[in-house]
């Protein structure tokens, strides 16, 4: 005889699948680097004006991201 169970009616039985085990050591290198990420994003739309950036003058971020940041809320003008 099987070992599954017959399903009652009008039940399809469903795998459950397994969770995944993420051991803490990488779970707080992920979570490090996507805090990095996150806070570099924030920077470029949201504080990064062109004449005061940390990359110099001529390099104007800025205009790249000036719709987001009107779309996001962020003063520019």
């Amino acid at each position: 005889m099987s070992s599954m169970s017959v399903p009652a009616a009008g039940r399809v039985p469903t795998a459950v699948p397994a969770p995944v085990v993420v051991p803490a050591a990488r779970a707080v290198l992920l979570l490090g680097a996507t805090a990095m990420l996150a806070l570099a994003a924030y920077y470029f739309v949201g504080v990064d004006q062109g004449a005061l950036s940390v990359f110099g003058s001529d390099t104007h971020i800025h205009e790249f991201v000036h719709d987001s940041r009107h779309f996001l809320g962020f003063p520019c003008h």
